[in-house]
């Protein structure tokens, strides 16, 4: 079966293992319409895919992803309409992504922001190198955390951690990470390759179905809480989109300084 050909994601296949990678290397993988878009229909094909049994999720170049985009999250700013169709897709990601049944290992090769979190922590098992930092600043450009980060840092890590991590976007470096049970696994840089294929290759040993069904178990409740509040989460995320905060969240970016957020 040919693999799909994307512009922002690349597919490749070892034997029965499907990688796939983000791949703007340039612009540390951040998310773009298209990346959005390709992002939508990717885990749907690996879950359709007869040729592999499980799946990895890595960036190109130094960083796993650096979260939205910022040409393209200042334009979606200035035309807050667009975003509204926008936003929608985060919807669909999460869902094709806990809807995967094939285990979905994270190799962490860089950091991981926003959108970029969500999608390392929606992954079943996360590896991570030690010069990796992950974390959701969506409250630091005015944002509301609303596209897959309430859903899935409570279940990684609990409410009082997620709250804390949340609501103030700060970003963790891998080794705590891995502390606080956010991650699975932080090595060093040039140990990861060898530790994400020794593990992907116990997976391949493993008896398929038996692997597949328990992930199926284990994401029934990622989907009940998934289905409670992502609606919520894109209507919150879509109205902040229009408030002075965001667009002053936004400019400080572009000017490199600190945000000064009003008090409405």
């Amino acid at each position: 079966m040919p693999l799909p050909d994307y512009k922002t994601i690349a597919l490749s296949r070892q034997g029965r293992l499907l990688t796939i990678t983000l791949n703007r290397p340039e612009a540390l993988n951040a998310v773009n319409l298209a990346m959005h878009e390709e992002l939508a229909e990717v885990f749907v094909f690996a879950a359709s895919d007869p040729e592999s049994d499980v799946v990895v999720l890595t960036g190109a170049g130094r960083a796993f992803s650096a979260g939205g985009d910022l040409d393209h999250v200042a334009h979606n700013a200035a035309n807050p309409h667009l975003f509204d169709n926008e936003v929608r897709l985060a919807k669909r990601i999460v869902f094709a992504m806990l809807d995967l049944d094939k285990p979905l290992v994270c190799r962490l090769n860089g950091h991981a922001v926003g959108l970029g979190a969500s999608l390392a922590l929606l992954s079943d098992i996360i590896f991570a190198a030690d010069t990796a930092k992950i974390g959701d600043p969506h409250v630091a450009i005015g944002l509301v955390a609303g596209d897959g980060g309430a859903v899935i840092w409570p279940q990684r890590v609990g409410l009082c951690r997620a709250k804390e991590y949340l609501l103030t976007g700060e970003l963790i470096p891998a080794k705590k990470a891995e502390e606080i049970g956010l991650i699975n696994h932080c090595l060093p840089a040039a140990e990861l390759d060898a530790a994400v294929q020794a593990f992907c290759d116990r997976l391949l040993a493993g008896s398929r179905n038996a692997i597949r069904w328990t992930k199926v178990l284990l994401n029934l409740e990622l989907k009940r809480i998934a289905t409670a509040v992502m609606d919520a989460g894109i209507a919150y995320e879509a109205v902040a989109q229009r408030s002075p905060d965001h667009r002053e969240g936004i400019q400080a970016l572009v000017e490199k300084r600190k945000p000064v957020f009003g008090k409405d």
